[in-house]
């Protein structure tokens, strides 16, 4: 019977929840136990796809289409199980399924209310994510609630928490709690008490932690590990310090080096053979020992916020230990490029243009891929970074001045890039839309398989068939691809049904490595074998590095 392990959060969010429980699931993965990882979002949003990522960062997507909290990234980072829809669900979706049962009589008459009815589906939703009662069912299913506690959006979440755990029974579940220690420069002390008033809170709810994950900037002494265990009813062994580290490669041997996984072990009864962490000791000795160094301008328009391109910047450091080089990621904000100051770009050794949506900062990209495509500096367009390469091309290459997207000019003479009305979906079916339509759940979403053209740069990173997932909602227009393979734009991958454009790239005979793919491949890359395709992009910037930059400013 699959068991659980509840993870919770308090005083401050932000603190690494998702990190915390990603990297307990790689060490009990470590023993030899089958893992899985779910995500609670508290909010109302059915899913986090039409949220700015200013306000939630990055959107991660699933191979089955689901838009979902970033730390699903972290979660197929840090394990070898792939997230599913069922791994990640919101309140919005909580509510809309008790709603619609009720709306068709399922309750048969009886007043709907938050107990039983929506905590009984928020453990429906949890089981059914850790295929619980399944033939593939895992053996631990880790399951994140969002927020902190204390926040009243999160309420029945752990109310439902709470009754799964008695319903499961002894020895069935266990209760990690995630908390701050500030340290008071002033006094020249860590503060415990946050912590303690927190633990209180949770058993007030019901809820006894076993474990007590303590954040801090530095690792927690003896001293202050013992009064937390006093105060919060937990054993000295379960108060854990977890410290700031340079590379959150380090945390699974941080926590296990303290005994959270026998920890956790000991209370499912879980009999495994001893955590096996070289692969993760490896990892760290690659990020700290790199034979050189390249530099990556990330021009976008969600710069103040990083964590807007999470698996961006992940999948560049990852490339980075396959080449053992360190990537230093440097945000350049695409509103602050023009013609004239686009030559602050000539002292990075590659350019990548990310995804996004909206009018802003278009101009500045599209000035970014021109500088890289006439300067032959090493471009990497993902998604809305191969459409503005592709205006580029169509207005300075192909002779269509007026080239431009429907997205920011719906009259544009020449929609080189357009809102496409009908597309096969991840899960096979055919779906519609149009300009009128909702915002949320009508993007081309999930993994998708598409020929590669032969004597492409396309076919050497991928052979003939490339598989990755998709989150867009505007594509290459069909109508334009002759004019612009005319004017010597290779349009090296296309779907095999649509024929949309999904890779599109320069000549090497012309430019030594220029693509733009309409998918995003950071969403597959990993710390173990990173991703074909940024392995190929941080290797062309050592080999640009290495062969001097002979830029000229563009006109």
């Amino acid at each position: 019977m699959t068991k659980f392990v509840f993870v919770t959060g308090g005083v401050v969010s932000s603190l690494g929840k998702g990190i915390a429980s990603a990297s307990l699931a790689a060490i009990l993965e470590s023993r030899g136990l089958t893992v899985t990882l779910i995500k609670l979002d508290p909010y109302l949003n059915v899913d986090p796809g039409t949220m700015s990522p200013l306000q939630h960062g990055e959107v991660f997507v699933t191979d089955d289409g689901a838009e979902t909290d970033l730390d699903l990234g972290h979660y197929e980072r840090f394990i070898e199980t792939r997230m599913r829809k069922s791994n990640n669900f919101t309140t919005g979706q909580i509510y809309k399924s008790v709603l619609d049962k009720e709306r068709r009589g399922d309750y048969l008459g009886k007043t709907v209310q938050v107990i039983p009815h929506v905590t009984n589906e928020i453990q429906e939703f949890v089981k059914r994510g850790a295929r619980f009662g399944e033939a593939d069912a895992v053996d631990v299913a880790i399951v994140e609630i969002g927020g902190t506690v204390g926040d009243i959006e999160s309420l029945p979440f752990l109310e439902a928490v709470r009754q799964m755990s008695l319903k499961l029974g002894p020895n069935n579940s266990a209760f990690v709690h995630l908390s701050y220690l500030p340290w008071i420069a002033a006094a020249g002390e860590l503060k415990t008490k946050p912590t303690q008033h927190t633990a209180k809170q949770l058993r007030e709810i019901g809820i006894q932690a076993d474990a007590l994950l303590c954040r801090a900037d530095r690792p927690i002494p003896d001293e202050e590990r013992a009064k937390i265990s006093l105060f919060s009813n937990v054993p000295e062994w379960g108060v854990i310090s977890m410290w700031d580290v340079d590379t959150i490669y380090k945390v699974p041997r941080m926590l296990h080096e303290q005994g959270l996984d026998g920890l956790i072990c000991d209370k499912l009864r879980l009999n495994t053979p001893p955590a096996n962490l070289k692969r993760w000791d490896d990892l760290v000795y690659e990020t700290e020992h790199p034979q050189g160094e390249v530099t990556i301008a990330m021009v976008g328009k969600y710069v103040d916020l990083t964590d807007s391109y999470k698996s961006v910047n992940e999948a560049l450091r990852h490339a980075g230990m396959k080449n053992h080089v360190r990537v230093k990621i440097e945000h350049v904000d695409s509103e602050t490029i023009d013609s004239s100051s686009v030559n602050q770009l000539a002292k990075y050794d590659a350019i990548l243009v990310p995804g996004g949506f909206g009018k802003r900062g278009i101009e500045g990209k599209i000035s970014t891929a021109r500088f890289a495509r006439e300067n032959k500096v090493p471009y990497l367009g993902i998604c809305l970074g191969m459409q503005v390469a592709t205006i580029e091309f169509a207005r300075h290459v192909a002779g269509l001045k007026d080239a431009n997207s429907t997205e920011f000019e719906p009259e544009s003479p020449n929609p080189v890039i357009a809102l496409i009305t009908e597309w096969r979906d991840a899960d096979g079916t055919i779906k519609t839309r149009d300009a009128n339509s909702d915002l949320g759940g009508t993007m081309r979403l999930g993994a998708q398989s598409s020929d590669v053209a032969k004597d492409t740069l396309a076919h050497q990173i991928y052979g003939d068939v490339v598989t990755e997932r998709h989150r867009h909602r505007y594509e290459a227009n069909v109508n334009y691809l002759d004019t612009l393979r005319a004017s010597g734009l290779v349009i090296s991958a296309l779907t095999q049904r649509e024929q949309l454009t999904e890779i599109v790239e320069l000549p090497q005979s012309v430019h030594p490595w220029f693509v733009g793919v309409q998918f995003h491949p950071e969403f597959k890359s990993t710390p173990w074998d990173g991703h074909p395709l940024f392995n190929a992009f941080i290797k062309a910037a050592v080999e640009h590095q290495n062969g001097g930059k002979n830029l000229k400013a563009v006109a």
